[in-house]
């Protein structure tokens, strides 16, 4: 019987290598593919104006990928990732602008579109020219074999819109609150605390270098020390989201300070209706 058994594993063997083999032949694997090529409808300057902000300003378009398996042409959706950046910082700006293309081989932006990528995302100063590049990056599932493009070279001047929160008539910006040191002012007219004074870099951008604020308490913006007249601060009181900045907005509710007590930074942009809290 055993002899038997031996004899029947013996005929079987070569049947389950020929099997075996035969799986093997039938595995996929990914054979390559071809940087997309990026080409515009524009060369040298992208023209904006507010005059003209629903035309178009520029259209990109790429070559697809041909993503390559044994079995032919890729048949997975292939997504796209346009970036738009400043010449030299090579793509690696964290205000750059990043904008996803799902199968398209085009994309067209309007001048009112690209201008608030510039101003909004990018933070470029307006009627200033500036040097942009601009690429795209192909992805198979996952974001799985990246594949860029050629980097397109452009200059342009985005023009000024109104702000998206009025700045203070005033020209002036201070804080209070009891995360500050000054405590929450009184509304009795009290004399500035210029230790809680923001400097003005630019009609619309409030700057304070530095300022101890104690952790877990709130605070406030405002454009007059001493009054409750008008005040700047965010939609939800003490929003944990917002903690670090956020948009804000003419009235509203207290801001939670960072919960770590510290000295911070804080830039208060009324272009952008957007407030940053930064730990030093």
């Amino acid at each position: 019987m055993k002899k038997i058994s031996k004899i029947f594993f013996l005929i079987a063997l070569p049947a389950l290598t020929i099997w075996s083999c035969k799986k093997d032949e039938n595995k996929i694997y990914f054979e390559g593919g071809t940087a997309p090529v990026l080409s515009s409808s524009v060369s040298g300057t992208i023209a904006l104006s507010n005059a003209n902000k629903d035309n178009e300003a520029v259209k990109l378009s790429w070559t697809n990928p041909a993503y390559q398996f044994t079995t032919g042409i890729s048949s997975q959706d292939v997504t796209y990732q346009l970036e738009i950046d400043t010449t030299g910082a090579n793509f690696t700006s964290l205000k750059r602008q990043i904008i996803s293309v799902s199968k398209n081989l085009s994309i067209s932006f309007t001048q009112n579109q690209f201008n608030n990528y510039l101003l909004n995302q990018l933070q470029l100063t307006p009627v200033d020219t500036h040097n942009l590049e601009i690429r795209v990056t192909s992805f198979l599932a996952n974001s799985s074999e990246p594949l860029s493009s050629n980097v397109l070279k452009f200059t342009v001047a985005p023009y000024t819109i109104p702000p998206a929160v009025t700045p203070p008539s005033s020209g002036a910006l201070f804080i209070t609150g009891n995360a500050t040191p000054g405590n929450w002012q009184c509304a009795c007219g009290e004399p500035e605390l210029l230790s809680q004074k923001f400097t003005q870099m630019s009609p619309t951008l409030y700057v304070l270098p530095s300022i101890a604020l104690s952790g877990g308490n709130s605070y406030t913006f405002i454009p007059v020390y001493g009054s409750w007249g008008v005040k700047y601060s965010i939609k939800t009181k003490n929003d944990p989201a917002e903690i670090y900045g956020g948009d804000f907005q003419v009235g509203g509710a207290d801001i939670l300070a960072p919960p770590v007590s510290g000295n911070y930074k804080i830039e208060v942009d009324f272009q952008r209706g957007k407030f940053t809290v930064t730990k030093l």
